[in-house]
Parts: structure tokens; sequence; C-alpha cells
């Protein structure tokens, strides 16, 4: 389009400014990559506009249309169409979900304030054999991706093909590990020609069903590779070489829309590098070429969990701080990695990690909103795009306001300005002037301003609600059956290889576990003359776990953890005169999905001793072993219903021997909430309701805290009949008696404000230029309590005007409480869907205040129900 030469200048300004702050690099004025120019008009109808739908469920909202159209960049932003967008991502991944979920957890991203999703894309789910592909049901991109546009987002698609993604094998597919001189990421011929396919194969996917920005679909982005600079250097210039031809192979796909690298500092042009972190706002180097913008392509919302850890959170005020600083700086695309992380079902998840994946998001595993997460982000992206015509054209500027405060802000000379005032001192409030006005700022905080006067949002201050997750027992007490897996000896499983086999080349990827078989002839001059003394088997291990039976008879287990995936088996075992079976069942737990040279990472067992016999120590590890991947329970699939009538099962009663099946039937859960499974007194294994695996159960790897790390496992609606048959694959000796089925709810809500917060952002608007506030609202913070799927709230656990503290779920009186708090609340609030409650002194003193001087907190708690 044509600008006016006034606006030209004003632009190259404004870009030149720009250029020198963080997230710019110096150089000459920026020119819009692919040749095309954009509008800077910040009051266009930009796809992704936060729309300020009621919180009342029953309000669907409007879908905005998407602009479709070329889709190039510049030093600013992206540009879809020719108008600069601000860009709110978050990625979910369509195969850590059934189908079913998907539209659910779209519409609440969306009604989140985002407008772009950002996925994966998993090779080894859509060629797990070589040129046999599979987009079927949760693997259907297509799908996905349409039904991102029909919620009236963007996409950003990362092809990878490597992905890391804490997904098995990074999502490469094991079969390449098998190929020929194959080294993987590096300027190898047998990897660059199976990763040229796949991309070009992907490629034409999108582009056949219309997919791409240009063709009037959704995906405005795409990448290749991913985080290759943690490698690179361990390839040296065959390293180099790789990145330049990777960058080459996404640019010639001519998909029309810009490709990025993330964390890659010298993604060759006109690819963009990008960053991914906690804090790129102050950790991003920059583009590195000042004609690309600042973008974030990971802004990491908890941290993925493996087995074996304790709880690991990340506060939204530490997010919402994070955010507010990157576009303060001149960002322009934030993404939350993740903003659902699902389940990691089946065999999917990589090395030691977790079924349940990144919960903390601001969508949790059962995809329901996790309060103040959600909400408190949707605030920030509503007070970010009430800047963003501003943010787009005003010229940027930064003043120190003392040593730990400053503001940014941009502006144009007298019409518009907008600005970002942030106290950094993690501990300390500040209170500062500017331009004639005081502002209180809480420790670590960004407040906005924009209109450079008015605060509407402070990253610390939580003026959303918040809530609590709670698991309801459905079912406990079910009727078990057993069947025992058969101990594999040299009977069943004949010495096939003089050696010990590497585990993976063994399993092929097909399943976790593997026999190792092998005998032994003892003399009666070999046994220890002693019945104190017993025999020691010794086995290293390059890992992940194992289970050790000598004569059938369990002798023990071991395993490694993320950090160290090898260990050492040690164990006094029975032996006796003649032949003694040796049976080792060794288990992966998942494939490495990161470092470099992964086709070389390698487990299972490295040699077998027997130490305190008469003879002194045997090495058998050359004795001659059989070789076995998968257990007989799997290949006649017992966890179906045809498949468990091929074997006799028993009642079930008390602790079992280790490696045993368990069966049982429940009934659905009534209602609609999420299922899960509370895997209370089991050990190790592999959970299947109606012959679906939903992940590895590991109950027994304690985190420090003494605590398993995961104790529920997410059974999908989708996966659930009316009658449900249950099977349990446990490796250790255990009782399924304490095994529960439950429901998931959020039905415990909490408001948690003070009284020096800013009234919510939601009532404000920007028109004609101008900030406004809608009339009839109140300037002041209010307590905001809304009950999810369409319940009502039946009960104040906990009301408190005064100084209360913790957290929802577990809140506490303090010193000073106003005794009319409940009442007052109940008046407001009880048998409604919504209610707000103002910070009215007046309202909860009526007698006056009893403690003056001290600063004033309103903490609510309610639980919500059909009732």
């Amino acid at each position: 389009m044509v600008v006016p030469s006034q606006r030209v200048l004003l632009i190259s300004f404004l870009l030149l400014l720009v250029s020198t702050t963080l997230v710019h690099a110096k150089g000459n004025k920026p020119k819009a990559q692919g040749g095309g120019g954009g509008s800077l008009n910040g009051d266009d109808a930009a796809a992704g506009d936060n729309v300020d739908e009621t919180d009342d469920p029953a309000t669907q909202g409007g879908k905005k249309q998407l602009d479709h159209g070329p889709v190039t960049y510049d030093a600013r932003s992206v540009i879809i169409n020719g108008k600069h967008q601000l860009l709110f991502s978050g990625s979910i991944h369509y195969p850590r979900s059934p189908v079913e979920m998907w539209p659910d957890i779209l519409r609440k991203a969306r009604r989140g304030g985002l407008n772009v999703i950002q996925t994966y894309v998993f090779w080894n789910i859509h060629e797990p054999e070589k040129g046999q592909w599979n987009f079927e049901g949760n693997y259907d991109l297509v799908k996905f991706i349409r039904m991102i546009q029909d919620n009236g987002m963007y996409a950003t698609l990362r092809v990878g093909p490597f992905i890391q993604a804490e997904w098995n094998h990074g999502g490469l597919p094991y079969w390449l590990r098998e190929v020929p001189d194959v080294i993987f990421r590096s300027d190898n011929a047998p990897y660059k020609k199976h990763m040229e396919e796949y991309v070009t194969k992907i490629m034409k996917l999108m582009k056949d069903n219309k997919l791409f920005s240009p063709q009037g679909g959704p995906i405005i982005l795409a990448q290749i590779e991913n985080e290759y600079n943690a490698i690179q250097l361990a390839y040296r210039e065959l390293g180099d070489s790789y990145v330049q031809w990777a960058a080459n192979l996404a640019v010639g796909q001519n998909i029309g829309v810009p490709w990025v690298m993330c964390k890659q500092v010298d993604a060759p042009d006109p690819v963009i590098n990008t960053c991914n972190g906690r804090h790129c706002g102050d950790t991003f180097v920059g583009p590195n070429k000042p004609n690309k913008p600042a973008l974030w392509t990971e802004n990491w919302t908890a941290q993925y969990r493996v087995f074996g850890d304790p709880p690991s959170q990340r506060p939204a005020e530490d997010i919402a701080f994070s955010v507010a600083r990157f576009f303060s700086k001149g960002g322009s695309l934030t993404n939350y990695y993740m903003y659902h992380g699902g389940t990691n079902f089946g065999r999917t998840s990589a090395v030691f990690t977790t079924t349940r994946y990144y919960d903390e998001a601001p969508l949790d595993e059962y995809a329901f909103q996790r309060e103040p997460k959600w909400s408190h982000l949707k605030d920030l992206h509503k007070s970010i795009n009430l800047c963003k015509k501003t943010l787009l054209t005003g010229i940027p500027g930064t003043q120190r306001l003392g040593p730990d405060t400053e503001v940014r802000f941009y502006e144009k000379p007298g019409t518009e300005c907008a600005a970002f005032i942030a106290n950094n001192h993690t501990t300390l409030e500040a209170t500062v002037n500017w331009r004639g006005q005081n502002y209180l700022l809480p420790p670590f905080s960004i407040s906005v301003l924009p209109d450079c006067k008015t605060v509407v949002f402070n990253t610390q201050q939580i003026v959303s609600q918040h809530n609590a997750r709670n698991f309801v027992t459905s079912a406990k007490q079910m009727n078990w059956e057993m069947y025992l897996e058969p101990v594999a000896t040299v009977e069943q499983v004949p010495v096939n290889n003089r050696e010990l086999q590497e585990l993976y080349g063994l399993l092929k990827d097909k399943t976790d576990y593997a026999w190792y078989t092998t005998s032994i002839e003892l003399g009666p001059y070999d046994l220890p003359m002693k019945d104190t003394i017993s025999p020691v088997v010794r086995i290293p291990s390059l890992g992940h776990a194992m289970l050790v039976f000598v004569n059938d008879e369990y002798a023990g287990s071991q395993h490694g953890t993320h950090a160290e995936k090898g260990f050492v088996f040690e164990a006094p075992v029975k032996m006796k005169k003649g032949t003694n079976h040796i049976s080792l069942l060794c288990m992966t737990v998942g494939l490495p999905d990161s470092g470099a040279y992964m086709e070389h990472r390698y487990a299972g067992p490295r040699s077998v001793t027997i130490l305190g016999l008469n003879t002194g120590t045997i090495d058998v590890s050359a004795n001659g072993w059989g070789h076995r991947a998968g257990l007989n329970g799997e290949k006649l699939q017992v966890f179906t219903e045809q498949g468990a009538q091929k074997v006799q099962w028993t009642k079930a009663t008390g602790i079992g021997r280790a490696l045993t099946w368990y069966k049982t039937t429940f009934d659905a859960p009534p209602g609609g909430d999420p299922c899960a499974i509370r895997m209370t007194g089991m050990g190790k294994g592999m959970i299947w309701v109606n012959g679906i695996s939903i992940g590895r159960h590991w109950m027994s790897f304690l985190s420090p805290l003494g605590q398993p790390t995961q104790t529920e496992y997410h059974i999908p609606r989708a996966f659930i009949k009316p009658k449900n048959l249950l099977v349990v694959l446990e490796e250790e000796p255990s009782d399924p008696k304490d095994i529960e089925i439950v429901t998931v709810n959020r039905d415990t809500i909490c408001s948690l404000i003070g009284q020096d917060y800013p009234g919510h952002v939601k009532y404000w608007d920007r028109k004609a230029g101008i900030l406004q506030h809608a009339p009839g609202k109140s300037l002041q913070a209010t307590a905001l309590l809304n009950c999810p799927d369409y319940k009502k709230i039946s009960k104040i656990e906990f009301a408190s005007y005064g100084n209360p503290d913790g957290s929802c779920g577990a809140l506490t009186m303090g010193t000073c409480n106003a005794p009319e708090s409940k009442k007052v609340v109940e008046d407001l609030c009880l048998g409604k869907m919504i209610c707000t409650v103002p910070l009215d002194p007046k309202l909860f003193f009526k007698a006056g205040d009893p403690c003056p001087g001290t600063k004033k907190k309103l903490m609510i708690q309610a639980l919500c129900s059909f009732k």
C-alpha cells in the first residue's frame, strides 16, 4: 500500500530508535522481508485482538475474521496482509489430547486472549514405519489446523523434524536410527535425504489443503529445526553447513510465510532467529539482522516433570512480568510453552518423562482453566492490546526513575502515548513520580498505562479469580483378577547370541520390555557352604530399569534416573546345585529426546557377574544369552476384551508377584467431569482402559519429598464407555485394592485482592484512540467469582476482609478481620453463577475500622455445584 511521506519519515525515525533497544541489533533502516511493506495502523481489526467476552459460560462470544494474504516481516513485527501484528500465542499439541477435547481447548485458548496456536509436527507418529503414513484420529494434523482457524486464530507450524518436546526420540522415528551411516542433525547425506522427504511431505500436505495464509489458511509462521545452537559445536563444520542446508530446505518450500529457527543466533537470512526461555525480555541477544522482528517462541509456563521430580511451578505474576517486559522492549510475539500440555498417552513420553505434561500451564492436563494463571494472562493480553496502535506506531523512549525503577514508553507526540513502569526490585515496593503523577509499584512488577496516565494492569496484582483442583472418588474397592506373566527362561527364550544385546536395538521402540535369559550349571562345591552366605548377582546397566529373576524367583529391581540413566543392580539370590536360570527383564522408559549424537545412545545390561561362590566370581556376560522383545501379555493383548479371554485369570488377593497383570471393570462415573485413575499402592507399569494405553505409571519412584511425582493418571471421557475394562501391568509386588477411579473438577474458586489493586482491565476499551472506561463499572478493585460449567455458588467456605493469608484451598485468618465478612459475601453470592463483591470498608466494618493502618485484603473461597 502507499504510505504518506510524513509517515515514512516517522517510521524511519521509529525504527532507528527501536534498533538500539535490547531486542534489536544496530543497523540500517529495516526493510520488510520479501519486499512487502506493512500498514502500522494499530486500529485495524487485526485477528487476535483480545475478545472481551463476558465470563458467563452461557455466552459463547463471537469469532473474529482472520486476515489472510501474504506474510512478511520487518524489524517491528510480523506483517499479515499488510498489517503489523502483536501476537499472543500458545503451544497446544494435537497428539496429547483426544480429538474430542480439541474444540474446548481451542475455545478456551481464544477466550484467554490468544490469537495464535503453535504446534510441533510429530514425525514418529505420522511415519512410524518408513513409507507408512498416519494422519487419522488424534494424529489428524489438517483437522487440528482447520479447527484453529475455525476458532479465529492463526497457527505456527514447528516442522522440526527434531522437536525434543519431551516426546519419545524427540519426534524422530525409530527406523531412522537404523539407516546405514546415519548421523542425526548433521550435514550427513542419509539424514538429510530422509529429512527432506519428510519436510516436503508435510509442506505439500499443508499446501494441498490450502492452510497457509496466502492461500486463505491460518498458518503464518513455520519453524525448521529446534534449538540447534545447543549442540551445533559438537558437529563442528558439519553443524555449520547443516544449519545453512536446513534453512535453504525450508525457504525452498515456497510456502509464502516466514521461517524461524529458535535459539539459533546464526539463523541464515531470511530465517528469523527467535528466543526460548523464561525472561527473553532480558536474556535475548536480539535478532541477528536489523530487519527481523523480536519473537519469543517458548515462554515456559512451568517445568515439565520427570519421574522422581518434586512439584515445580511458575507463578502467574512472573510470567506476566516477563511478557510485559518483552513487549515494552519492542517484542511483538510471545508463545506460552505450554498453554495446554495434555497427556503423554501410551509410550509417547521421552526418557523418564511423566504421563502428565506441563500440568501447570494456563490450561491444566484436564483442560481446566488453571486460575489465576489463565485469567491473569488474559488480562495482560487485554492491557497490551489497549496499547497496540501506540506500540506499533509510536516513538520509543526509556527513562530511569530510580535505582530499581524505570519507564519504557511509546509516544506519538500530541496524540497517543503508552507506558510500562517497572519496579525491578524483588522485595521492596516503590513509589515513583512520572510526568507529575505518583505510582505505587509492588516489588518485581510492571504497570501498564495505555494512555501514559492510567494504570489498567499490574503484573504483580492479580484481580482475577483463583481456583483449586479437586479429585472426587467415583469407584473404589473394585473386584480385581490377576494373570501372572510367565517368567521367561532359556527353555522359552533359547540362546540366540553369545553376548548381551543392546536394548534399543532389541526393542526397536515397539515395547518397553525385553527378556534376557541364560543358565549356569553349579556343582556342590561351587555353592557357599554356610547358610548365612548367599551368592550375589551384579549387573551394571546403561538403563533404564530392570527386574531380575533367578530360578523363577523374583530377586529385585533397579532403575536409573533422568539425570543418570545407568545403574548397578546388586542383590543376593538363591542358587542351587545343577541348572540355574537367570532371567532379566530389561526396560526402557522412553527414548532420549535431546543432545548430540542421539543415534549413538544405548541402553541395557553391560555385564552379568555372580559373586560369592566358592569357586570365585563368575562372569556370565558371554555365557550365551537368549533375547526376546515384548511380554506374553502384550503379544496376546490381554488389555483388550478379546485378548483378555486368551489367558486364565484368578482372583487377586493381597500383594501379588512381581510382573502381574490385573484386570477389573468399572462403570462410567456420573456427570461430565474429566476422569482419572489414582494408583495408590502400586509400583511401576502401564495402564489400559478399554484397550487404550493411557501411559506409564510409576508410584514407587519417590521425589526428595517422599511422594510420587504423579499419583493420578488422566482417562479422557472420550475413552470411557458405560462399562469399562481396566487392565494394569504391574512390574513390582503390589496390591491393587486401593486403586480409585476419580473425577476431577475446579469447583473451589477464590478471590484474593488488595485495596490498592487496580480495577479490572476488562472494563477498559480504546475508542477513536481514547482510553475509555465502561460506564457504571467500578474503577476500584472488586472481587469477582465465576463458577465453571453453569454451576452456582453453593457455599462460602471462607471470607475475610482484613489481613488474611494463604492460597486458594488453604486460606487462613489474620490478626485483622471484619466479623461481617462471610455474611456480606453470602448475601451477594450464594446461589449465583457470577457475583462481584466491592472492596468497600463501609460494607464490612459497620461499626468502624478496628485495625486502622493495616493494608486491607479481601479473600474469599467458595464452592460451586449444581445444587
